[in-house]
Formats: structure tokens, C-alpha cells, sequence
């Protein structure tokens, strides 16, 4: 990075939290350190829940992922839209008319403290992992830059997220995320017309899209069913409805945020503007992460994007069997370039025969790339780096800190920071919501001060903060940082949605079929897990599923069914 670059990567980032701290002034007491006052327009709310969503690892993981994989984790996305029209109708009003700090307070009054109890342990257990794996992704961008250890990047990262979080509240969260999801617009545009320019002067955009297309990359639908397939139409538009009305219903670091909002209908808003939004924010990061690809089938990409490892296996004793590969790696490159322009020309030249040709070869030249490169990444886990090594997370901040013009590069790098910070600090905020409202309040020291109970969750606050930093380190042996937050939250977000949907629609379940039926959701999902292929997305089907199932098996035995307060008809 050059001078430029820090000129516009810290005059980002201060000015985003100078502005934050300045809005979030005044949250001197609990409901307006932890809601805002319930003041937030709808605006504000909905690009705070999409960065909350829009982290570091959106940036960096799902450009890679895109890249080795192509764009079908699109179809991750398909279910939130009619999620979110599910969840205007239910949650919003239900939440709002209740009057409740926490999506959790709400299933007391519902069913009871000991169902209120276990979900907010879900719940945090859930988040509390979620978050470490925010807080690492930014590791990985310092550490590209200045080969820096991944736990002093994440202790940097992390002592500035607690600090501004800790002293404005959920105002100040909110409205950082705005200015964040701003940057983050523009810095991704920049980002494409910048690669699009990059490209030799032969290849047109159009050009660029068949080239990815050929390789595979642009795979945006699936139509086939299989139930070990992670991203298909079936499992996005399914498990992604069942997944997305579990995080934005069930999860307090989504609810909290429309709980801000000045009214029902402005939370609604909110809402319907990230149903409409997300998809095509998504597509565009993963388009972003082919065009990548494509830049690398004219420009020679390193075997290994992470740094150090490719440092250490081209010197010492793995020298000698990285040799071979790095030229198999380069004839494999080499034949793929030539293929790909021969490619453009026969379709310039309306040369059908010539483009079939060209075609085969660019083929053959990508599985030769590929089976090097697994050979690389084989090799460092033969010669003591990590068992199952993956440079994924690395792909686009290799792209960005080499190539990229000076100052694009700051703003690339703020992109990625801003997003981290936004997304963490609205998970530790939530945390300590839920830590001080349903434990520390109800269960440990009731009848406190205001006063009391906001220094709580400050202090709840920056203790999350240290335990997300903690954590952090357990990233990099998780592969894909975008698949692995996702996979974390189907683990647990079933018998979330399960014990909700319970609460919204069965009057008859008690408290106590309801707490069972979330163990016994826990057990499914975990033994699907552990002991069969079934694709994540569907964790949270079957984890609902057999929460319901239970609690209405269990609330049969018992002759009085819990009593269901005015808010939730």
C-alpha cells in the first residue's frame, strides 16, 4: 500500500466512526444504548441489517468462493424474499406490539422463563461463534498486506470495534452501518469497472462473461435435486426460506434492528428493501469474483494465493516437490491463455470450427490448472500447514493489493474493514442485549437501576468483544469463511425457528413442549450433522420440523396449555 492508499483507507474508516459516535450520542439509558428509542427510520434500518449480513468475509470469501466454484451460491439467496413477506405479516407486529427488548423476552410471555432461557443460550452460543469468524476475515486482509500474525490483526480489529460500540449503543451501530453499506456500494463498482479495464484490449466484457461461462463459473442456477448438493434452486428456494426466516426472525442481531424503528410499518420497509436488495447485491460480489477468475486467464496467478504458505513451500526442504508442480502449473497457464485468446479471436472472426477447438483446449488447460493447484495446496498440508488446506479466502486481497491502481486499493481494503466492523459490532451489541435482558436481568440481579443495567451492557458489551477476538483464531482451519458462518447458523437457527413458529400459530403447546421440542431439535440437527451428507440448508427444515413435531407431542400429555398474551393473536 501506498501513501494514497492509507489517505483514503483511514479517512474512511475515521470518518465512518466519527459520524457514528456523533449520531449515537444521548444513549444514556438502557432502551436507548439498546433500541435506539425506537426511533430509526426505515432507511437506516434496512442497510444496517444488510451490513450487519455484509461482513468481511462477504467481501473476501464469497469473490473466492465464486472464483473456485463459480456463482451458483447465489442460490443461498433465493428463499429470502419470501421470507422477508412471511415475516412483515408475523414477526414485525407480533415483536413491536409486544414491547420487548429481545425476540427471546417475547417467548416468556408466550411460554415460559425456562424456554426463554434456553433459546437465548441458543441463541448466544450460536452468534457467539458466528462473530469470531467475522472478526477473523480482516486477519487475513492485514495479514496479506503486511504479513502480519492473524491474532495481533484480530486484536487491532477487535479493540476498535468494542471501543465505538461500547460508547454509542445501537445508534451509533445503525448509523455507522449506513455510511459503511455506502462505501461498500461504491467501493464494489469501482472494484468491477476497474478489472473490466484491466483486461487486454481484445476482450470485451462480453468476451470476459463467455470465457466464465465456458469455465464453468457462471452456474448461478442449478435446477437438479440432491440432497448432498449444497446450492441448487431446490435447497436456496426451500432451506434458504427456512434459513432466512430463522436468522431475520429468530436471531436477536436481525430483530433488534427493526425493533428500532419508529413504527410497524417503517420496520416493514426495511425489510422488503433487503428482499429486494440482496439478491442482486449477492450476485453482483459473486460476478465481481468471476470477472476475477477471468483476469487470471491472462495474468499469471501465484499456485498459492496465501502468501506465506507459497513463501515456504518455494524455499527450504518442500522446494523440491513445489518445483515440479509450479512448472506444470505454468505450461497449464500458459496453454489456457493461448486457448482463451484464440477462443476471442474465432468468435470475432465467426471461425465456429476454430472457436470448438479452442474450446477443448481451454478446457483441458483449466483441469491441468486446477489438479496443479490441488497439488500446491496438497503440498502444504503434506509439509506441516494446515491438514485440509484452502487459499479461497485469499483469492480477491491477492487480486486487489497487486493489481489494482493506488487509492482503489485503500478503498477496496476500507470496503472490506468497514464491512467487518459494521457486521461485528451489530453481533456484539446483540449479544450483550440478549446476555443483559435475558440472563443477567431475569435470572441473576433483578430490580436494579437503569443506570445499572445500561453499565451491564456495556460491560456485557466489551466482554463479547473479547470473546469474539478469542475465537477468531479457529477460522483458518474452517476453509470457506462464508460457508462456515452459514453452516455455524443452521446448526442451531432450526430450533429457533421452530420454537417461533410454536409460539406464533400453535396455542396449544405449553412451555414445557415447547423447551423439549427444541432439545430435540438440537439432537436432529446435530445428528444430521455429524453422522449423514445432507447439505446444511436443510438443517434448519429438519431441525423446525422436529421441534414442532415434539412440542405438540409432549403438549398432548399436558391438560392446561399455556397462556397466550393479547400480543400474539
Amino acid at each position: 500500500m501506498r501513501l494514497l492508499d492509507w489517505v483514503v483507507l483511514v479517512g474512511s474508516l475515521t470518518s465512518i466512526i466519527a459520524y457514528g459516535l456523533y449520531r449515537g450520542r444521548g444513549s444514556n439509558t438502557v432502551n436507548r444504548y439498546l433500541l435506539g428509542g425506537r426511533s430509526m427510520p426505515w432507511y437506516a434500518m434496512a442497510l444496517s441489517i444488510m451490513a450487519t449480513q455484509a461482513s468481511a468475509i462477504t467481501f473476501i470469501s464469497t469473490t473466492g468462493q465464486s472464483y473456485v466454484d463459480g456463482m451458483r451460491f447465489v442460490q443461498f439467496y433465493f428463499g429470502l424474499p419470501l421470507a422477508m413477506v412471511v415475516l412483515c405479516a408475523t414477526a414485525v407486529p407480533i415483536f413491536h406490539r409486544a414491547k420487548v427488548y429481545t425476540a427471546y423476552e417475547y417467548l416468556e410471555h408466550r411460554f415460559d422463563a425456562k424456554t426463554r432461557a434456553l433459546a437465548s443460550l441458543i441463541f448466544l452460543m450460536q452468534r457467539g461463534l458466528s462473530v469470531g469468524l467475522t472478526f477473523y476475515a480482516p486477519a487475513i486482509v492485514l495479514s496479506v498486506i503486511f504479513g502480519w500474525p492473524d491474532r495481533l490483526t484480530t486484536l487491532i480489529i477487535g479493540v476498535t470495534v468494542v471501543v465505538y460500540t461500547v460508547t454509542g449503543g445501537i445508534r451509533t451501530v445503525t448509523w455507522t452501518d449506513v455510511q459503511q453499506m455506502l462505501i461498500i456500494f461504491f467501493g464494489l463498482l469501482v472494484a468491477l469497472i476497474t478489472i473490466i479495464r484491466m483486461l487486454p484490449p481484445q476482450v470485451s466484457l462480453l468476451d470476459a462473461t463467455r470465457l466464465a461461462g465456458s469455465a464453468g463459473k457462471l452456474n448461478a442456477v442449478t435446477f437438479h435435486f440432491d440432497w448432498n448438493d449444497r446450492y441448487n434452486l431446490w435447497s436456496g428456494l426451500i432451506g434458504g426460506m427456512f434459513l432466512a426466516l430463522s436468522y431475520f426472525g429468530c436471531d436477536q442481531s436481525q430483530v433488534q434492528r427493526y425493533l428500532t424503528g419508529k413504527s410497524i410499518a417503517q420496520s416493514k420497509l426495511s425489510l422488503l428493501f433487503t428482499a429486494v436488495a440482496k439478491i442482486p447485491m449477492q450476485f453482483f460480489i459473486l460476478f465481481l469474483g468471476a470477472m476475477v477468475f477471468v483476469f487470471y486467464i491472462f495474468e499469471p496467478p501465484p499456485l498459492i494465493f496465501q502468501r506465506i504458505e507459497y513463501d515456504r513451500i518455494r524455499s527450504g526442504e518442500a522446494r523440491a516437490r513445489y518445483e515440479p508442480i509450479a512448472a506444470r502449473y505454468q505450461d497449464a497457464f500458459a496453454r489456457r491463455k493461448q486457448a482463451a485468446l484464440d477462443i476471442v479471436a474465432a468468435r470475432h472472426g465467426g471461425d465456429r470450427r476454430g472457436e470448438a477447438d479452442a474450446l477443448g483446449r481451454y478446457r483441458q488447460a483449466l483441469k491441468d490448472v486446477d489438479g496443479a493447484r490441488s497439488e500446491g495446496a496438497g503440498l502444504v498440508a503434506a509439509t506441516g500447514g494446515e491438514k485440509s488446506f484452502k487459499d479461497t479466502n485469499y483469492i480477491f486481497l491477492s487480486f486487489v493489493t497487486r493489481y489494482l491502481p493506488v487509492g482503489i486499493v485503500g478503498l477496496v481494503i476500507a470496503v472490506i474493514l468497514a464491512a467487518t466492523m459494521s457486521s461485528s459490532s451489530g453481533e456484539i451489541n446483540s449479544l450483550a442485549t440478549v446476555s443483559v435482558v435475558d440472563i443477567y436481568k431475569r435470572h441473576i440481579f433483578k430490580g436494579a437501576s437503569d443506570r445499572h443495567y445500561l453499565t451491564a451492557s456495556r460491560v456485557a458489551t466489551a466482554f463479547w468483544g473479547a470473546y469474539a477476538v478469542a475465537f477468531a483464531g479457529f477460522g483458518k482451519n474452517l476453509g470457506s469463511l462464508i460457508e462456515a458462518v452459514n453452516i455455524v447458523g443452521s446448526l442451531f437457527y432450526g430450533s429457533l425457528l421452530g420454537v417461533f413458529t410454536l409460539a406464533f400459530f400453535f396455542k396449544r403447546v405449553t412451555g414445557t413442549g415447547a423447551f423439549c421440542g427444541m432439545l430435540a431439535g438440537e439432537a436432529a440437527i446435530f445428528t444430521a450433522f455429524l453422522f449423514t451428507g445432507i447439505s446444511f440448508l436443510w438443517y434448519n427444515v429438519i431441525g423446525c420440523a422436529v421441534v414442532i413435531a415434539t412440542a405438540m407431542a409432549v403438549s398432548s400429555f399436558s391438560p392446561t396449555p399455556s397462556a397466550t398474551p393479547d400480543t400474539a393473536r
